[in-house]
């Protein structure tokens, strides 16, 4: 693993690492993540500097397909996430709790 993935990895929330790796397991199949943490310079911090990407909180997941995506939210939300954003091209997860819970929306 390079030192750049290390790093990151570091920087995330354990417990949401945890949670999410429970999610995989569940659905059965691997998540392509495309975007995790974000430092305060990251051009999508600095147009959204309220983002859960900052904590460490949040996650990006790649879906090419309807039957993924279908899967990927069931199992995110069979191991209790209830903080999820809907792309065609991915599913934005959090576990922020310092913003509303039990939503789900669209990009």
């Amino acid at each position: 693993m390079s030192r750049y993935f290390k790093e990151i990895e570091y920087m995330m929330d354990r417990d949401f690492l945890e949670k999410l790796d429970e999610a995989r397991e569940f659905a059965g199949f691997p998540f392509f993540i495309n975007s995790a943490y974000r430092c305060e310079e990251h051009p999508l911090s600095i147009k959204n500097p309220s983002s859960s990407h900052i904590k460490g909180l949040a996650v990006d997941i790649g879906v090419t397909d309807s039957s993924t995506r279908y899967h990927i939210i069931d199992a995110l939300i069979h191991v209790g996430f209830n903080r999820i954003g809907i792309s065609s091209t991915f599913i934005h997860v959090d576990d922020d709790k310092d913003k509303a819970n039990g939503v789900i929306w669209t990009y």
